[in-house]
Formats: C-alpha cells, sequence, structure tokens
C-alpha cells in the first residue's frame, strides 16, 4: 500500500522527518521565557466530546489524508477505560467516534482484555501502529495496527504484566523494531524505569536495556515514562516524558525531554533537570485526578522545527502545547543532569 505521507524535505533542518506546516501553532506569549507555551484555547477536547465520555485524555494523533486523525481515551461514564478513533481538519477540532475501536485477530484470547488505555500512534514502514496500556491479568502493551483508520488489527501484546508507557521508534533502529516501556506493577506504581526493547517481528520483544531512572527529591522522583513518540533530530531522539512527584497530596505529573542516541537510544546524551510543563492551570490542577500534564502526541514540522505537543490534563481533558526544537535542545544542554 502506497504511504499517504509527504516526502522527506531536503533541508537541514534540526529535524529529520516530514514537512507539516498545517500542524497547529501559536507564538509564544509576549514576556513568557518558557520553553514550552501552553495553548490559549486549552483545553481542546472537552470530557463530554461524545454523548458517553466521561473524560477524554492522553490520546494520540498522526497526520492523515491532508488532516489528522487520532486515537483519544475515552473513559465512559461506567467508568470504563478504552480507546475510540478521531478526526480533525486542523488538528484542534476533532470529532471522535461515539463508539470504541474494534480490533480483529483470529485467535480471540488476543483481543481479550479488561480495559485499553493511554494509546500512542506512529507511521512505520507502511501502516500506523497502535500501543496503549492493556489490561490483559494485569496491565501491559498491546500493539495493534491500521493501514486506513477504518480497521484495525491487533498483534500478540509486547511483555508479560505488567508493564505500561509502550512507545515506538518511528523506524527500525540496527534493522529490529524498537519500543520505549516502563515495568511497573499491578497497582498505581510507585516506582518507575524506562527501559528498551527491540523485536525482529514486532510480536517477541527482548534485548531488554534500561535508559534512565527517576531523580530523588525532584519533579521525577516517583517513577518516569515515555510520552509522544521520539522524534528523530540531527543530534539524537529528542523523547518528552513525564515524571512523578509524590507531594503531602498525592502524585504531581510533569514533563520534560531527553536527548537519546541514534544508534543505541538507551544512552542519554541530555536530560532536562528542570521540568519543561507542569500542571499550574485550572484545567491541569481540577479534575478527576488533580495535577497532571501527561504528554502522549507530538507533531513536527522539520523545516521550521515547530512542535506541537498533545497532553493529558487532571486525567479529564486534552491540551496542546508548543515549541521550537532548538530552543528544547539547547536548554537541554544547558539545564542537563543525566
Amino acid at each position: 500500500m502506497a504511504s499517504t505521507r509527504p516526502l522527506r524535505p531536503t533541508s537541514t533542518a534540526t529535524i529529520v522527518g516530514d514537512a507539516l506546516p498545517t500542524i497547529p501553532w501559536q507564538d509564544r506569549p509576549a514576556g513568557s521565557h518558557d520553553v514550552v507555551w501552553r495553548y490559549s484555547a486549552n483545553p481542546i477536547i472537552p470530557r463530554d466530546a461524545t454523548p458517553t465520555s466521561n473524560s477524554i485524555f492522553n490520546s494520540a494523533v498522526v497526520p492523515f489524508k491532508g488532516g489528522f486523525a487520532g486515537v483519544f481515551r475515552c473513559d465512559d461514564r461506567a467508568r470504563i477505560m478504552n480507546v475510540h478513533r478521531g478526526f480533525s481538519p486542523d488538528a484542534i477540532h476533532w470529532t471522535i467516534e461515539a463508539d470504541p475501536i474494534t480490533f480483529i485477530n483470529e485467535d480471540p484470547e488476543v483481543t481479550t482484555f479488561v480495559h485499553r488505555y493511554d494509546p500512542r500512534v506512529t507511521w512505520l514502514e507502511d501502516r500506523y501502529y497502535v500501543t496503549w496500556c492493556n489490561g490483559y491479568h494485569g496491565p501491559t502493551i498491546g500493539v495493534g495496527y491500521t493501514h486506513d483508520f477504518e480497521t484495525f488489527y491487533q498483534l500478540e501484546n509486547a511483555f508479560l504484566p505488567f508493564n505500561r508507557n509502550g512507545v515506538l521508534f518511528p523506524r527500525k533502529i540496527g534493522g529490529k523494531y524498537a519500543m520505549l516501556n516502563r515495568p511497573s506493577d499491578n497497582g498505581h506504581t510507585p516506582f518507575g524505569d524506562i527501559f528498551y526493547s527491540e523485536s525482529p517481528d514486532m510480536e517477541h520483544w527482548g534485548r531488554h536495556r534500561w535508559v534512565m531512572g527517576t531523580k530523588t527529591w525532584t519533579w521525577q522522583g516517583t517513577k518516569i515514562g515515555a510520552g509522544p513518540i521520539p522524534i528523530e533530530t540531527t543530534e539524537g531522539w529528542l523523547l518528552f516524558y513525564h515524571g512523578v512527584l509524590t507531594s503531602c497530596n498525592g502524585y504531581v505529573y510533569s514533563f520534560g525531554a531527553a536527548l537519546l542516541d541514534l544508534d543505541q537510544p538507551w544512552k542519554v546524551i541530555y536530560r532536562t533537570r528542570p521540568y519543561l510543563l507542569s500542571p499550574q492551570t485550572l484545567y491541569e490542577c481540577v479534575g478527576d485526578v488533580p495535577n497532571v500534564a501527561f504528554p502522549c502526541a507530538a507533531l513536527a514540522d522539520a523545516p521550521t522545527g515547530r512542535i506541537a505537543i498533545y497532553y493529558g490534563c487532571a486525567d479529564t481533558v486534552t491540551g496542546l502545547a508548543f515549541c521550537q526544537v532548538d530552543e528544547v535542545i539547547d536548554f537541554m544542554k544547558a539545564n542537563s543532569e543525566v
């Protein structure tokens, strides 16, 4: 099947990727010195965007057929967590399907699940791969794919329980499929480091490598997890990731960034010591789970270096933030603690 994505530009831009001039963008507010800044019309997706949704957050978006498509975490009013498809002409105004995605596999055991949540989507080779936290005798990493956002196929779960935050790289590394993940437990996981795993066939995963861990008494002191699909740059893989602080009032989810080696992504080159964005607005601090800013997707325009980040807010709604790739990398270099 032919790719629907535009050709890679021939510029010498920092981002190695497509020209996507139609991604959302808003200039940094006057007087702000933040490296990552919020969209002034946040949240872009309310909690009730479908007739039965309690909340819509921690979701993934990709370019698709001149517009955008996505896989969205929608918790319904029975508080069942599932994933739904959605479409948008501008990646801001979304129409999200009321019914969850149905995945196909000849073995019904593969599609058995208790819940599905926190999806990521990446274009890889000739299809859009979807990964999510799959409830199969505990949380593990579900893997599926679609060519057209109409029919979805499910593959074997990537790992045994317990695991979360499975994030594929957008191309093979050393001839193997590659995924970041976060081994966990069956609860809310008061611990967690990021690991790297690889596969020859998207089914058998091994060669696990530790990438990075927590930083005691900081915004990322309790656990960390990979966020959007890593963005390839001339200096390394740019990874936005969330970190969790355990406060006297519970968990606080913020996000920062790291730069990983292109050929050995388990090697960290730089890593932000301060966070890039933390829950500070009303929609980030008040909701079903207070004090959460959880990045799950990013759109990047290679020629301009613009990046739009989608993140879950207070486990209730979806927000949008912006940054420039060179500013993020410069900030990491000046404020790094590997």
